[in-house]
């Protein structure tokens, strides 16, 4: 038998705080666990396998698209490919826990449909398209690159905030934060 349960996902373009609001609601919220992702990226900086992301090749991933283990995929940028694993929202809910995602925005679309009713949908809206580009080449983490394809990409997901359930904006981190919180905790109540 499979004990369904409640989605949180968290969407927007890299860069505008999402990662940091889904943080501290796992610290805030005990009946949430995150969902860890599957990639093909190489980890960045101290990220850990099987904590930030499950790494894996592109042969292994592309195998586990072939077996239907993913609840949704997508190759964000060419040959990278991150996807959310059935078995991962499986073993969050058999805990008794909802599941919170960290999610791009096309994936976190992919998700809202496929658990509609199940699923909490946020886009987290940075000010602007600019703080968005000062963020992200302040990270000092990609290259001239990269940063290109990471801009193109967040000007094109800013077009998608109003198909997600809620509009959250991140001009303030602390007051996100908060308002995050009890969004999460409204939506998680019986």
């Amino acid at each position: 038998m499979n004990q369904e349960g409640k989605l949180i996902i968290f969407s927007a373009p890299s860069g505008a705080g999402k990662t940091t609001i889904v943080h501290h609601l796992l610290k805030k919220i005990p009946d949430l666990e995150f969902s860890i992702s599957a990639t093909t990226r190489q980890p960045r900086g101290d990220e850990e396998d099987g904590k930030d992301y499950y790494f894996i090749t592109q042969e292994s991933f592309l195998h586990r698209i072939a077996h239907k283990e993913f609840v949704e995929f997508e190759e964000v940028y060419a040959g990278t490919f991150y996807g959310t694993l059935r078995s991962e929202i499986e073993r969050i809910w058999k805990k008794g826990k909802s599941v919170i995602f960290d999610i791009d925005v096309e994936g976190g679309l992919h998700l809202k449909r496929k658990y509609d009713g199940q699923a909490l949908a946020v886009f987290v809206q940075p000010p602007s398209l600019e703080v968005l580009i000062e963020r992200l080449t302040g990270r000092g983490t990609d290259s001239d690159e990269k940063l290109k394809e990471r801009f193109a990409k967040a000007e094109k997901e800013l077009k998608y905030a109003p198909q997600f359930d809620i509009i959250l904006k991140n001009y303030d981190l602390q007051t996100a934060c908060e308002e995050a919180e009890i969004l999460v905790k409204n939506f998680l109540a019986p």
